[in-house]
């Protein structure tokens, strides 16, 4: 079964908080990646920037709601949810008083589990309920789902319980093409530096097949998650200390400037901006987790609630 492998807590003037990663059963990996239990009573509202990952992402709320922004894009507020690739941030922010369950996937585990074409999500965040799947007859809906897993006594009973609704889930599903997995594992491996040509021929499809393909099950073309890849690494890179230039050059951009101006498009802030939020967050908790999505990438920037989604034109964190 899964097992939960590392519990941050802690309390202080500013409320407290509990966080628990879990390793979903050897069955559901790679394209189940992560269990995230999350508890937060905090004293006042919490605001986020999300950067687009190479992951899909579904919170399974059972305590509080999310309002959800993204610039061009309706706000949701909802309790649970889910969120397919993306090329652009999000602004998700709560009262302070949150408790549920964060589930990475790799895109192609979603197209399984939700049998929708992931290019209809692209971009977007929905209730999951909205969404197939093959609950059975135990549960009624996703909401049900979370109450249950609120019920139960401990983080490892409630990953385990959810690996027993992905089993299923998996086994009732679409299956997803060994070749699109191959291409995007290989995309992964590469941070998105391999030409779009040469990833198809190594699959064995043509240009066009490789685009459509993705497209239906990871919901972004190739071109398109090379670059959501290729920023993550930048980040990555930028939190660990490395210069604009350095990283830069590392990645495969251009130059500094087109490194700014794909930060920019993707995040709605410029990379300083981005390290400097990441260094300086706007919460006096101490020892409080930023909460990144992803272990060991800076998924995340905490900034002050009611900036708005489009962190340009919101000036610095604070």
């Amino acid at each position: 079964m899964s097992v939960a492998v590392r519990v941050r807590a802690g309390h202080g003037p500013g409320g407290s908080w509990e966080t628990v990663l879990g390793v979903p059963h050897p069955r559901l990996r790679p394209g189940v990646i992560s269990y995230r239990g999350i508890r937060l009573a905090l004293s006042r509202p919490r605001a986020r920037l999300e950067a687009p990952i190479g992951a899909a992402t579904l919170l399974l709320g059972f305590e509080g709601v999310v309002r959800i922004s993204r610039v061009g894009r309706e706000s949701a507020t909802l309790g649970s949810v889910f969120c397919g690739p993306t090329t652009t941030a999000a602004l998700g922010e709560h009262s302070g008083r949150l408790a549920g369950v964060e589930v990475l996937l790799m895109p192609w585990a979603a197209f399984t589990l939700f049998g929708t074409a992931q290019h209809e999500l692209a971009d977007r965040v929905v209730d999951p309920d909205e969404l197939p799947h093959a609950l059975g007859s135990r549960w009624t809906g996703i909401g049900e789902l979370a109450a249950a897993l609120a019920a139960l006594p401990t983080w490892t009973a409630r990953f385990g319980l959810l690996d027993e609704v992905f089993t299923r889930w998996s086994a009732a599903g679409t299956p997803s093409s060994a070749r699109v997995e191959r291409a995007w594992s290989e995309l992964v491996r590469n941070w998105g530096a391999v030409p779009v040509p040469r990833l198809a021929d190594e699959v064995g499809w043509s240009v066009r097949q490789l685009e459509n393909r993705f497209r239906e099950q990871i919901g972004l073309g190739p071109k398109a998650a090379a670059r959501v890849l290729r920023l993550q690494r930048a980040r990555r890179l930028l939190a660990a200390g490395h210069s604009q230039a350095e990283t830069a050059a590392v990645c495969g951009f251009y130059d500094q400037a087109h490194l700014s101006s794909e930060f920019r498009a993707m995040t709605g802030c410029t990379p300083g901006q981005f390290t400097v939020g990441r260094a300086s967050p706007p919460v006096a908790q101490p020892g409080m987790p930023a909460g990144d999505r992803m272990t060991g990438e800076a998924t995340s920037l905490l900034v002050a609630p009611g900036r708005g989604a489009d962190f340009s034109k919101t000036g610095r964190a604070r």
